[in-house]
């Protein structure tokens, strides 16, 4: 259930009763057991997972006991074999380097900031096992003796999606991780995004307000609930426009804080999705005209950034040891800089578009 072997226990129930399980993790209770809960028990013997996580995963008929599945309440006794069995096979993650291409911004004895390209996969993960930025980090600190790739001490801070690009900080000690992860858990850090979306903005800035969790009518998605709600966790994105191309409006995202997919869901739930976010319903034509021109304008823009419009422009935070604010800017990259291009082209030439 660590997050470096991505056990990932957020699965649908599945009824088919001849579904395939895979052993993942199995725990023998010692002859010195007292009867306890079986997600208590597994919460005492396995690293970087949830209760709640657990109870999904029992509840998803994958927690058994003596081969047979059980529930969460079910009480483990002296020389009860307690495992956890997932409908794909077990795959060794152990982070090895990889020579990939890595653009540093910046780096000392203490940390490093990378700014990411649109298409690499972030951490190792189901259908991603190799290729990806913590292989290429790992290859680029493979001198660094106290540099373990496989130690969740050390390595990335925080995230962002295969699709987007950007800045990003990685810890190279301990101290760094322990001090850059309390800035990211404080909101401390300053962090905003750069993103074409569709629709026109009335006014020039605003704030987002609302929890995020899984959308429950696809779980590769997330949704935004009500900032009152026990659902999800809260959220605050900060947005200002920067340009207007009539159909689509360029805007600038500050993160308050740091949620999966926290600007994609938030601007979506404005009714402005992304450009070109599949996931979203950032890849119809939601604003325009009707004409087979302007069709092919928006299919042939589809086609020169083939991904949701988003980069992670700025990075700011405190150096961990020195205590100097570090801030770093990351230029758009080349396909989303002629996206823009070509969206200013347009609208100069159809100034009389309707909104």
């Amino acid at each position: 259930m660590s997050d470096e072997q991505n056990t990932d226990l957020e699965l649908d129930v599945v009824d088919d009763e001849q579904q395939q399980l895979y052993e993942h993790y199995r725990l023998v209770a010692d002859s010195g057991q007292v009867p306890l809960r079986v997600d208590k028990f597994m919460m005492e013997h396995l690293r970087h997972t949830t209760r709640n996580r657990i109870q999904q995963a029992a509840a998803a008929g994958f927690v058994h006991v003596n081969e047979k599945p059980v529930k969460s309440n079910y009480k483990v006794r002296p020389g009860d074999v307690v495992t956890l069995m997932l409908d794909r096979p077990h795959y060794d993650t152990t982070i090895e380097p990889e020579d990939i291409p890595l653009d540093v911004v910046y780096e000392d004895d203490q940390l490093m900031v990378v700014n990411k390209p649109a298409g690499l996969v972030v951490h190792p993960g189901v259908g991603n096992f190799h290729g990806t930025l913590v292989n290429a980090i790992a290859w680029h600190l493979r001198d660094l003796p106290t540099y373990d790739p496989n130690d969740p001490g050390v390595g990335l801070v925080h995230r962002i999606d295969k699709d987007t690009s950007g800045l990003l900080v990685v810890a190279k000690t301990p101290t760094a991780k322990t001090h850059l992860g309390r800035q990211f858990f404080d909101h401390d850090t300053h962090r905003s995004y750069n993103a074409l979306v569709w629709g026109h903005f009335t006014e020039d800035e605003g704030r987002i307000e609302g929890n995020i969790g899984r959308d429950p009518r696809d779980r590769q998605r997330m949704a935004v609930f009500p900032p009152d709600s026990d659902i999800g966790k809260s959220a605050v994105t900060h947005w200002r426009v920067l340009e207007h191309f009539g159909y689509t409006t360029l805007v600038e995202c500050r993160l308050e804080t740091g949620r999966t997919h926290q600007i994609r869901a938030h601007m979506k739930h404005m009714g402005h999705p992304l450009f070109g976010d599949e996931r979203y319903g950032g890849t119809e034509i939601l604003r325009g005209e009707r004409s087979s021109t302007y069709k092919a304008f928006i299919q042939n823009c589809f086609q020169l950034c083939p991904r949701q419009a988003l980069h992670a422009r700025t990075l700011g935070f405190v150096h961990p040891t020195t205590g100097q604010q570090m801030d770093f800017t990351s230029e758009l990259p080349s396909d989303m800089a002629a996206l823009i291009d070509k969206w200013r082209i347009y609208i100069k030439g159809n100034t009389n578009n309707t909104l």
